[in-house]
């Protein structure tokens, strides 16, 4: 097992399905449900984070003239709800969840505390983090980095909806676009390759933890990352960035 402990980071658009009429979709929560399941079953610890970008994302602000600060507060509070669904889901397949957030709200979620939220992994709980850092001009990606630093997570799994990892160049748009096998964090930023927040990744970066991007829609796919199998794009400090080979007409 390559790893036992990771945090599983989801965009609010993974809960929507990728389509933007929906605020949550019946196939795609199945989909996650059933990767963590696979997950739990092999023994892997989990902590997930969830942005709120189904619900409301931060960067509307200057649409709606409002302030920044506003607007992420209510995307903080999508997370919140995106957890409790979650939470809810997951429940109902017989996992045992802990839903944390940063924003107090004792209704639905207990505060997040560092050590109890590692007391409930080590009792086989899935931990879900939600509310961001509780603070504004902040995007989900580093609280992820730092929720997994924090619960002694061994990776961070960057899970993306339609693309399998990162490209030298944009593949929509760049037929010679190749996929990296692995790529260094200095490269990342100096590339400003979007990987994750560049200050999400400067965290990784300082503290050695590496970080999987991958595609999220191909089934078993964290379960086969976390056995041993490389899949999508590591991103880690140290390592020599590599193409994947070209695939074959």
């Amino acid at each position: 097992m390559r790893y036992k402990r990771v945090l599983l980071k989801l965009s609010g658009a993974a809960l929507a399905g990728g389509d933007k009429t929906n605020t949550f979709h019946r196939e795609a929560i199945e989909h996650i449900t059933t990767e963590v399941l696979s997950l739990v079953d092999v023994g892997v610890q989990v902590v997930m984070v969830v942005g709120g970008g189904n619900i409301f994302r931060g960067n509307l602000a200057s649409q709606w003239e409002i302030e920044q600060a506003e607007a992420d507060n209510m995307g903080m509070l999508g997370t919140i709800i995106n957890g409790v669904l979650m939470r809810a889901v997951l429940e109902s397949k017989g996992v045992k969840v802990r839903l944390t957030t940063a924003l107090p709200n004792p209704a639905v979620a207990e505060p997040y505390i560092r050590l109890r939220a590692i007391r409930h992994l080590e009792k086989g709980r899935v931990v879900i983090c939600a509310g961001g850092m509780g603070q504004p001009f902040v995007t989900t990606d580093y609280p992820a980095v730092q929720r997994a630093l924090e619960t002694r997570c061994q990776a961070v799994l960057v899970a993306k909806n339609g693309i399998d990892g990162i490209y030298n160049a944009d593949p929509n748009i760049d037929d010679s676009a190749r996929r990296y096998d692995t790529l260094s964090t200095e490269q990342a930023l100096r590339e400003d390759l979007r990987a994750m927040d560049q200050q999400a990744l400067i965290l990784a970066r300082d503290h050695k933890l590496p970080v999987h991007v991958f595609d999220f829609d191909q089934r078993g796919i964290a379960r086969r990352l976390c056995i041993g199998e490389d899949v999508g794009t590591l991103v880690t400090s140290g390592v020599s960035s590599r193409l994947a080979p070209e695939e074959a007409p």
